[in-house]
């Protein structure tokens, strides 16, 4: 399942893999279930989308300034993609983020997303050692390349439990509007980290 969104997209928000009864049945990531609303509605609030709602592939969803991948291309068995299923689809994912030229920052839902933004950063020949450890709200700001934003998965086990609520993921992509908008960041060391609000 490839992704979507804008071309010259700035924010790339990065997935874990598409949903079984989402996207493997709507043909487009974070669209037909719970967590593709929950995501469009944060990405709305914020500007990045026309619509707060994920329905349908020709359901009009239009994504300004943002794109949307997936660090696994298929649906993995019970949600949970092996090492090797996440390696296999690396280089589509490099391939597929070649093509945003103007690429300012990385939005990771959840800890595949968080590592697999580190791996294609290293394929850029940015490495960072230590790498900082996931935590929601965590902002990695790196010289020359762009910023790292981590997140909670909207997945229907954190939304419903309120370990990711609205308010949260309005506040990252709020960061990643921050980011993307102020010309230099402060870097401290190989990388300089803030917790959002």
């Amino acid at each position: 399942m490839p992704g979507f969104g804008d071309p010259e997209a700035r924010v790339l928000v990065l997935g874990l893999a598409p949903a079984a009864h989402g996207a493997n049945r709507t043909g487009r990531v974070f669209t037909g279930d719970g967590s593709g609303d929950f995501l469009m509605r944060a990405m709305h609030a914020t500007g990045f989308a026309n619509i707060p709602t994920s329905q349908r592939a020709d359901d009009g969803l239009v994504l300004r300034d943002a794109y949307i991948a997936a660090a696994v291309r298929c649906a993995p068995p019970d949600n949970r993609p092996t090492p090797a299923e996440i390696a296999a689809c690396h280089d589509h994912l490099v391939a597929e983020v070649a093509a945003l030229p103007r690429l300012r920052a990385i939005v990771c839902l959840g800890r595949i997303g968080f590592e697999a933004a580190w791996r294609l950063l290293a394929s850029r020949g940015v490495a960072v050692r230590p790498r900082p450890r996931f935590g929601h709200g965590l902002a990695c700001f790196l010289p020359g390349a762009p910023a790292v934003i981590a997140s909670y998965h909207p997945s229907r086990q954190n939304t419903n439990t309120g370990k990711l609520t609205a308010p949260m993921l309005q506040d990252v992509f709020e960061a990643a509007r921050r980011a993307i908008e102020q010309e230099t960041a402060v870097v401290r060391g190989p990388w300089s980290v803030a917790r959002g609000p």
